[in-house]
């Protein structure tokens, strides 16, 4: 069966996935088996509490949905406002997409995680999250990272540096020199027993941007904005501990990786039993 299966997904070239018009596949970095395969797994359920903002810990100025997984900024002045997920974790490595509409993010736009006691609202116009030693942000409008009220780097500014070394358009090298426009969806990617926070855009995992997170804290997906009107949703979509992945998942991963984006809907006619075709389309 395995040189049938491995036939079938080598397949013509006319089915091989045709380049992606997203400016973020060529920063994406290498990462393990454990990031690659909870970034290709199922989502978890949307009722799940971890998807869920804080209905205590936010801005005044902030206001939740009745499902509390959207959070809409109402307009104020003069006035920094965050809320943070009413749910953390200690350990292992979690997953949050925050849905933040480009339109609507204006300056000091910012995704990241918090500590419990991290401020929430401040007076002016400021990065919130970031803005102290209780929070670590990405300021989406520049592309920076801040902690501890400071601006540590441009992300993911490193890997566009080498590619305009490499790249002999001078045009190009203006381009990457400008702040990359963040589409709407951004996957957090923690990492709590490494102590890292990583971002992921349009399935592109860019890299890690914050090290030495405090050990056995717990930490909470958080935002801020200055916008009124913001509307900023968040889900959880997966996480799993520090053992290594199942074997099972690994080849489930491998071969989905070879079918390719335009072949996703193909599962059902490979050469493998029902129930392992069952597996492929249930958890991935």
């Amino acid at each position: 069966m395995g040189l049938v299966l491995s036939a079938w997904l080598i397949g013509p070239a006319a089915d091989r996935v045709p380049s992606s018009s997203s400016s973020f596949p060529p920063l994406a970095v290498p990462t393990s088996s454990r990031v690659t395969l909870i970034l290709s797994s199922s989502a978890a359920s949307p009722g799940d509490r971890r998807s869920h903002w804080s209905s205590q810990h936010h801005s005044p100025h902030f206001q939740l949905s009745q499902c509390k997984q959207e959070a809409t900024r109402a307009p104020a002045e003069l006035s920094s406002d965050g809320v943070r997920a009413e749910v953390g974790v200690e350990s292992g490595l979690h997953v949050w997409e925050v849905t933040w509409n480009p339109e609507h993010r204006g300056s000091h736009a910012v995704i990241g995680i918090s500590r419990q006691d991290c401020p929430l609202q401040d007076s002016g116009y400021k990065v919130l999250v970031g803005g102290d030693s209780l929070s670590w942000g990405w300021e989406l409008q520049t592309n920076q990272l801040w902690h501890g009220g400071e601006t540590l780097a441009c992300f993911p500014c490193e890997r566009r540096v080498s590619l305009r070394l490499k790249s002999s358009n001078s045009l190009h090298s203006k381009e990457t020199d400008a702040p990359l426009l963040i589409p709407e969806r951004v996957q957090l990617v923690l990492d709590a027993d490494a102590g890292t926070l990583g971002f992921a855009v349009d399935g592109s995992f860019l890299g890690v941007a914050f090290r030495d997170l405090p050990p056995g804290v717990e930490l909470f997906p958080a935002v801020s904005s200055v916008r009124g009107g913001a509307r900023i949703a968040l889900r959880y979509l997966n996480g799993t501990t520090r053992n290594p992945p199942a074997l099972k998942a690994l080849c489930g991963l491998s071969i989905l990786q070879n079918l390719g984006q335009q072949r996703q809907n193909q599962v059902d006619k490979l050469p493998l039993p029902p129930l392992l075709q069952h597996y492929l389309l249930s958890s991935f």
